[in-house]
């Protein structure tokens, strides 16, 4: 059977489709839930099963970048970045949250060492970015005045 016009431009239009779907297939995020991190209790306690045992050093190679006012605190925004070497994750605490670990990012060294996400807080109070690096624990903080809304609406 001889190949037509027809036939020839549906398999063309076939295999061009599924070439691009191969090269625009987005690359996995691996993700898993470590739920003891994430258990609720008080802040000491959150940092006891993150840093166990060892000194957290105030740095300002952290920048931590979030609003002052939040007008929703179901919904704020934030980024952190450092310059520090070897980060291994960064985490973000607030204060006076039910579970005060809000998230934390495991990082390959590959990568750069920025993060974004948006957070709730159920309160006014401080916002502490957790710098995991092969030399130690870092960290900066920030307060961030939440003026409706919080993690309960």
């Amino acid at each position: 059977m001889p190949l037509t016009r027809r036939h020839f431009i549906r398999k063309l239009a076939v295999a061009t489709l599924a070439l691009a779907a191969s090269a625009l297939r987005m690359p996995t995020a691996l993700a898993f839930w470590k739920a003891e991190e994430f258990a609720p209790g008080t802040l000491d306690a959150t940092l006891a099963k993150l840093v166990p045992q060892q000194a957290i050093t105030n740095s300002d190679q952290i920048t931590l970048t979030i609003p002052q006012i939040a007008e929703n605190g179901a919904v704020v925004p934030v980024s952190v970045s450092t310059t520090l070497a070897e980060v291994k994750s960064i985490s973000l605490l607030v204060e006076k949250n039910p579970v005060p670990l809000a998230i934390r990012f495991e990082l390959s060294p590959d990568v750069e060492a920025t993060v974004s996400a948006r957070i709730k807080m159920a309160e006014t109070a401080n916002v502490i970015a957790l710098v995991e690096t092969a030399n130690g624990y870092f960290r900066t903080k920030a307060q961030v005045k939440v003026t409706i809304g919080g993690c309960g609406g």
